[in-house]
């Protein structure tokens, strides 16, 4: 098993930045990637991005691009995702995902999810 604990959310003005991070314990080397997604209230779940351990891939959804930025840090098993510009549509629930194989857009890809943490952006 994996687990994954999500923080840094917070209530945030149009235009800041918040670092978000995920920290990983368990069977952590059973895992190649991490992803983060979000969902809105009333909305699906979105993909934000995604790092590939070992290699540090990194994608992201367009949406994002250029203002958010993933990393990672493999000696403490945690991923971060820092977060620029944001804007009120980035308003949603962050949570972080482990999977095995990558795939990273794909959420029924990733075998792993935590609890999520609430971002708020208001204008």
């Amino acid at each position: 098993q994996v687990q994954l604990v999500e923080s840094g959310g917070g209530l945030v003005q149009a235009g800041g930045s918040l670092r978000l991070s995920c920290a990983t314990s368990g069977r952590t080397f059973s895992t190649h990637a991490m992803g983060w997604f979000r969902q809105a209230p009333g909305k699906g779940r979105e993909f934000v991005a995604a790092i590939h351990w070992n290699f540090g891939t990194t994608y992201y959804a367009d949406s994002v691009k250029g203002r958010f930025t993933i990393s990672r840090d493999n000696a403490k098993n945690t991923v971060y995702l820092q977060m620029n510009s944001l804007k009120p549509e980035d308003t949603a629930v962050y949570r972080c995902a482990a999977q095995r194989f990558w795939s990273p857009a794909t959420a029924t890809s990733y075998n792993y999810w935590g609890q999520g943490t609430q971002v708020t952006v208001s204008s």
